[in-house]
């Protein structure tokens, strides 16, 4: 299928996100409306301790206007590498460093209007480091087994999709013989 970018105008720019709005030809040859939020990225990490509980952050989050327990993430800065960035964060957000950080899986986080790829990772053989929250970040770190996040994720105590998504993975990532 043929879809064409006849026009493009950034209607918002912003620190985290710009905003689009493209006029495209669709295979019919009619013209439609995009409005895109354009984002850099952004890589998490399923960060698993010696006693095999899974490292989450908790920080309030604006636009849920509540507290929500995640995976430590980070936007990736123009140009980095996802991988760069996951071991940043790592230690940004929790204060550990790893020793292997291994790619998961990636996926957009709301396909439909945001351009926002995020990449997994898995970080194992933790070791305590210096956390360095951004200025604006308020962080708890806590600690729960792969069946106590999954129990969290279907009693709605974690909401946040790239967590779901992680942690489910992760489940399925132990028990598969062929990773």
């Amino acid at each position: 299928m043929a879809y064409e970018v006849i026009s493009s105008e950034k209607v918002y720019e912003g620190k985290v996100f710009n905003i689009e709005k493209d006029k495209i030809t669709l295979p019919d040859g009619r013209t439609a409306v995009r409005e895109t939020v354009r984002h850099n990225g952004a890589a998490a990490m399923v960060a698993v301790d010696e006693d095999g509980k899974i490292l989450f952050v908790r920080q309030y989050r604006h636009s849920a206007g509540k507290e929500t327990l995640e995976i430590p993430a980070g936007t990736l800065e123009k140009g980095e590498d996802p991988y760069d960035c996951a071991v940043r964060e790592l230690e940004e957000e929790t204060g550990y460093k790893c020793e292997k950080m291994e790619y998961m899986f990636n996926f957009y986080s709301s396909i439909g209007f945001c351009s926002e790829i995020l990449y997994i990772y898995l970080a194992t053989g933790l070791s305590k480091g210096t956390a360095n929250p951004d200025d604006d970040e308020f962080i708890e770190l806590e600690r729960y087994t792969p069946e106590e996040a999954v129990r969290m994720i279907f009693d709605g105590r974690i909401c946040d999709s790239k967590t779901a998504a992680a942690v489910l993975a992760y489940k399925q990532w132990c028990s598969d013989p062929q990773k």
